[in-house]
């Protein structure tokens, strides 16, 4: 994972190309990627606070650093079975609108660079719209992950004092 760290860390660095970069990721058999400006951290597993009367596939929120965290398991938002969490499994950290919220994954891959014009929209409407495209390289497809879709599917709203509350636990900010 120090690997995958390093790439993302140099591909923010190099502004110019930072557009077409993705981080690669597992889930079940397939790969997906999200663009890599959305990306903060990759962090290994850490310990979930429970969070009542969400969607199944909200399974609770970190502390990252004194920071409150809604957590995603793709698996359930995706419709797949329930998995153990191992060793491999990861949190992606995204941010879209300054809203942090992680990502459990089966596993991360890699950082690639994927141009425009290798990437095709999408065939069917599978997902519920949270696949805006299929990245295309070599013998491999990663399906393209748009993040606000994604996050704002069914109208998910994470109220973070309400989570605190029923918790009880007193987060620091």
């Amino acid at each position: 994972m120090a690997d995958a760290n390093q790439r993302i860390v140099e591909s923010i660095e190099d502004e110019d190309s930072i557009e077409d970069m993705y981080l690669t990721f597992e889930v079940e058999t397939e790969e997906y990627a999200v663009c890599i400006e959305s990306v903060t951290e990759i962090v290994t597993n850490q310990r979930i606070i429970p969070a009542p009367d969400m969607p199944t596939y909200i399974t609770g929120v970190i502390n990252l650093r004194g920071k409150v965290v809604p957590l995603m398991d793709i698996r359930l938002r995706f419709g797949l079975p329930k998995k153990n969490y191992d060793d491999r499994t990861c949190i992606i950290v995204v941010e879209i609108d300054e809203i942090p919220t992680g990502l459990m994954v089966d596993r991360v891959k890699d950082v690639l660079e994927i141009p425009k014009e290798k990437i095709e929209p999408p065939k069917y409407g599978k997902g519920g719209g949270v696949i805006e495209g299929m990245g295309k390289r070599e013998e491999q497809v990663s399906f393209i992950i748009s993040l606000p879709k994604l996050l704002t599917a069914n109208n998910i709203n994470i109220d973070i004092d309400q989570l605190r509350e029923i918790s009880g636990k007193e987060l620091k900010e």
